[in-house]
């Protein structure tokens, strides 16, 4: 179960992120775009991509797709029938798929041309953003975070693929290293 100050404190953990109000209701926007909605009867909708809600209905049966002159745009999702870790990552791939995409790859992706990586060069490749959502919900956020790991316990995670976890094994294999046994 979580609750509605745990959604907040969440979404606001997320980079340039800034609270405001959706008809009335506490919503969460990064770069003026919104990602998070808090309701009246306890419940988060999440602006999610099709493929992102898809995958989160399918783990989440208290969930419902959102959607707005029937087109889907989320899923709505109960706060008593999701565990914060969950909400975390649900959070997370709603950023993501309002995130400008320079942000996301300045934050998560391999840093910026200009300032480098703000993580010490250390940073996630490319490997899409379900997987990226993913990693992240599990507190895997560099490739040190990612060697410490079993290639097994990466593929277990839902949306880490065989194509992300070689994308990953050829990173760490550039810098000599690989996943844990």
């Amino acid at each position: 179960m979580t609750t509605r100050s745990h959604a907040r404190k969440s979404a606001l953990s997320l980079p340039e992120v800034e609270e405001g109000t959706h008809f009335g209701l506490p919503s969460f926007a990064v770069r003026g775009r919104n990602f998070a909605v808090l309701t009246r009867d306890a419940h988060v909708q999440l602006h999610l991509s099709d493929a992102d809600a898809g995958a989160a209905l399918a783990a989440h049966p208290v969930a419902e797709r959102l959607m707005r002159n029937g087109t889907p745009i989320g899923i709505r999702v109960p706060l008593h029938g999701i565990g914060g870790k969950d909400l975390n990552g649900l959070l997370l791939q709603a950023w993501l798929a309002k995130a400008p995409k320079r942000l996301e790859a300045e934050r998560y992706g391999g840093g910026s041309e200009a300032g480098g990586d703000p993580r010490g060069g250390d940073a996630l490749p490319a490997i899409g953003r379900p997987a990226t959502a993913a990693l992240r919900a599990e507190g895997i956020t560099t490739l040190d975070d990612v060697a410490a790991r079993s290639e097994r316990g990466l593929l277990a995670l839902h949306g880490v693929g065989p194509k992300a976890v070689a994308i990953l094994r050829e990173a760490l294999a550039a810098q000599g290293r690989g996943f844990r046994d």
